[in-house]
């Protein structure tokens, strides 16, 4: 099992595949299981990384990239989509992309019991208003997940969620 300090690679794997799926904008609520990937889209001069206050403001920012010509990701956490399921409704109405990488709480040696019923919903929910979800337990899901979710998103038009596992993330220490 990847260990949060030992780094694991996944997020070096995942930078890449978006970076070869032109991905140029990324979105995310500051979040430790998305750190390292938020670092490399932070440190790349050929993305524009907009850090949120609100995940709901990721989905509009999806909008406008879109509508822009850019094609974008929003990074968030499992509790993230319960702050902006009723947003979710702006990418299916309007029939653009929406791919979003979710690191999910709540399941696995989780030690903060707010955290469960939303990681409980998170599927369900995206699912109920239109979301397609993959999901994904080890790298090797992850990465072919986070390709076939942008070839699905930005070529088909279609509305994504990447579920990251917990037990992919390691056990969160505090």
């Amino acid at each position: 099992m990847p260990n949060a300090e030992e780094g694991p690679d996944w997020p070096l794997d995942l930078h890449r595949v978006l970076k070869a799926a032109e991905v140029r904008q990324v979105a995310y609520v500051p979040d430790a299981g998305h750190s390292r990937l938020i670092e490399l889209f932070d440190e790349d001069p050929e993305v524009v990384a907009n850090v949120l206050t609100t995940e709901e403001e990721g989905v509009a920012i999806a909008a406008g990239a879109w509508l822009g010509g850019q094609r974008s990701v929003l990074l968030m956490q499992s509790s993230g989509v319960g702050n902006c399921i009723n947003m979710l409704s702006l990418s299916a109405i309007g029939r653009f992309p929406l791919l979003m990488l979710v690191t999910m709480r709540g399941e696995w040696a989780e030690f903060n019991p707010w955290q469960v019923p939303m990681s409980r919903a998170t599927q369900p929910a995206l699912e109920a208003i239109g979301v397609r979800v993959l999901r994904a337990e080890t790298p090797a899901d992850l990465v072919e997940a986070v390709e076939a979710g942008a070839a699905l998103a930005y070529e088909a038009d279609q509305q994504i969620a990447v579920l990251i596992g917990q037990r992919l993330l390691g056990r969160k220490k505090w």
